[in-house]
């Protein structure tokens, strides 16, 4: 999907209004200075959007989440995607740091929620880098300490790949159902489908997607920081053997790692039970 050009009449401060997706950074309307970050970097520039649901100010940890991809989402008119306006961002982060009992921040992925980029290219380097940016741009805003990064499917691929690009302010990774060996997963899906194989190519029919597991050797040692890969074994969107190859990926390489085997919804064993990925992000941030 195309980037569209942005109207200029929807100011970021208005919280009703129905977050934008897909659109080109514009720098110009990316001023929302609690909900709103500029993050430029070699490949380019973004407006990456936070929601934060507690004051993150001088916070010594905060939970960092990541939903999982939104394709259903990004080819809907934006007034159609549920729960698509600040307000409703807003609330649902407070109502996760309520639960978590630690400040907790939703950051919108390039090309959803408000971010500027495209949410088609998702899973490139650019995602990463520029949402690695808005991390950075988040710990001066706020004086942050340390990050506890939590990330659902994409989102565990989101968490992965930050901690690849050598981040040293992560507490703890909590990574449920994640997409990992992501070549591998698209020719395990299409081949489940009956669908022709594209080698060398990922479930968005993109070539060289940036892969955690290829980049196991930029995660910095930190033997206090634990990584958790959280799944279930039957898992029809993201293969649990996948998943338990990029744990071993991370033991092999010295990080203290773990891997849950969790309860999941049938029939395709991909939304887990339990609230486990926050309920694990929370205990480890405290």
């Amino acid at each position: 999907m195309g980037l569209v050009a942005a109207p200029c009449v929807l100011a970021l401060d208005d919280s009703s209004t129905p977050l934008l997706w897909n659109t080109p950074a514009d720098k110009a309307t990316c001023n929302d200075p609690d909900s709103a970050l500029w993050v430029a970097f070699a490949q380019g520039e973004e407006c990456i959007r936070y929601f934060a649901g507690a004051s993150l100010e001088h916070a010594p940890v905060v939970i960092v989440m990541f939903h999982g991809d939104r394709n259903i989402e990004m080819h809907q008119a934006p007034e159609d995607i549920r729960g698509n306006t600040l307000a409703a961002k807003v609330r649902q982060a407070k109502a996760l740091s309520k639960r978590a009992g630690v400040p907790l921040v939703i950051v919108a992925r390039p090309g959803t929620y408000g971010s500027s980029g495209n949410h088609g290219q998702r899973r490139q380097a650019r995602e990463f880098i520029a949402l690695g940016g808005a991390l950075d741009e988040l710990r001066e805003r706020y004086d942050i300490g340390q990050f506890v990064v939590l990330g659902h499917s994409g989102g565990a691929t989101v968490a992965a790949a930050l901690l690849t690009l050598g981040r040293d302010d992560v507490k703890c990774a909590v990574m449920t159902s994640g997409a990992f060996a992501l070549v591998q997963r698209a020719q395990m899906i299409r081949q489940s489908q009956g669908l022709p194989s594209r080698p060398g190519r990922d479930t968005n029919g993109l070539l060289h997607p940036y892969d955690p597991g290829q980049h196991i050797d930029g995660i910095l040692a930190a033997p206090k920081r634990q990584l958790f890969v959280v799944g279930n074994v039957d898992d029809q969107v993201a293969p649990f053997v996948l998943q338990e190859g990029f744990f071993q990926a991370l033991i092999k390489a010295g990080h203290q790692a773990q891997l849950i085997k969790a309860d999941a919804v049938a029939p395709a064993f991909h939304q887990l039970r339990n609230d486990i990925g926050l309920k694990t992000a929370a205990s480890c941030a405290k």
